[in-house]
């Protein structure tokens, strides 16, 4: 008997049990999902000049069966869902939205300049979330989300001009659009919405409402157009599987900073893939951004508090 306890002691030892928090998987997720959000644009760049409903509709078709084959393994309830179907039906509108005026503005001015108006998705989340959501925000995490987004002006640095343009307005709403789905998302995972009834929803609704656009103006592709917007497809699905598991583990006001990295990986895909090497101004961004992150993180950590995981303020 003593034997066997000593062995089991020692493989305790060998083999340490590794707990990750909500708040640590919420992080990662989200990191995750802008890794696969800048694989994606880069795969839909790769593409060539296609209309935008095409390029909408192949990044969510690849969604639909995958994020039905993981509703049919977790079985979520159908009481839920059907209870939330408003919200389910908002938040794909929404999405839909968003995705469509990033295509739009990504198609009809720089590159850099519609990356930039995508990245207010953040604050609109922080806001409607402290709106609709009674998440209560200190002076350190809107200090903290507020340099990181001068971080992508280190790095993406548009011209003044960009905002009074036709399409830079259309990729502004749909940076707002977008942070208005995070919220959603956000409130839907609240309310006990599986995470893959999100996905799917969002990716089948999206479908249909661009399946009447893609059969009217269909552009006839190679197999490596094809193939480049079903790999975008696979990475959005990716993306939005991370996006949806890490607002639902923690607030959008202790994560949505981590957004920001979607920048470092969409620099490292661009080296790799277009040979653009970034400059000494687009560094210093790398670096605000990666600092603002570690700064926000610890002091998550520290104002962690047991029972408190989303820390709301309470209702007056």
């Amino acid at each position: 008997m003593t034997t066997i306890r000593i062995n089991q002691g020692a493989n305790q030892i060998l083999q340490p049990k590794i707990n990750i928090g909500p708040k640590t998987q919420a992080v990662l997720a989200i990191i995750g999902s802008a890794f696969f959000f800048a694989l994606m644009n880069a795969l839909a760049r790769q593409a060539g000049n296609l209309p935008v409903a095409q390029k909408c509709f192949f990044r969510n078709i690849i969604s639909v069966p995958l994020a039905a084959l993981v509703m049919l393994k977790e079985r979520p309830a159908p009481a839920s869902s059907l209870r939330n179907a408003p919200g389910l039906l908002l938040r794909a509108v929404l999405g839909t939205i968003g995705m469509t005026a990033n295509f739009y503005a990504v198609d009809h001015m720089l590159l850099a300049d519609a990356t930039i108006l995508s990245r207010l998705s953040p604050f609109a989340t922080l806001l409607l979330s402290w709106l609709f959501l009674s998440e209560r925000l200190s002076r350190l995490q809107i200090g903290s989300v507020a340099i990181a987004f001068l971080g992508a002006l280190c790095i993406i640095r548009p011209g003044a001009a960009t905002l009074t343009s036709g399409p830079a307005m259309i990729g502004l709403l749909g940076g707002i659009a977008t942070g208005a789905a995070y919220t959603t998302v956000r409130w839907l995972t609240q309310r006990g919405v599986n995470s893959s009834v999100v996905v799917f929803s969002f990716s089948f609704i999206s479908c249909l409402f661009m399946l009447p656009q893609l059969i009217v103006n269909y552009c006839p592709m190679t197999n490596q157009q094809l193939l480049y917007l079903l790999g975008a497809g696979l990475a959005a699905t990716g993306a939005q599987f991370c996006l949806t598991n890490g607002y639902a583990k923690a607030p959008s006001r202790e994560i949505s900073a981590y957004e920001y990295t979607t920048v470092i990986f969409a620099a490292l895909l661009g080296f790799v893939m277009f040979g653009q090497i970034p400059d000494i101004l687009s560094w210093l961004g790398y670096s605000i951004i990666i600092g603002v992150a570690v700064l926000m993180f610890l002091y998550n950590q520290r104002q962690q508090k047991p029972n408190d995981a989303y820390n709301t303020r309470p209702n007056l």
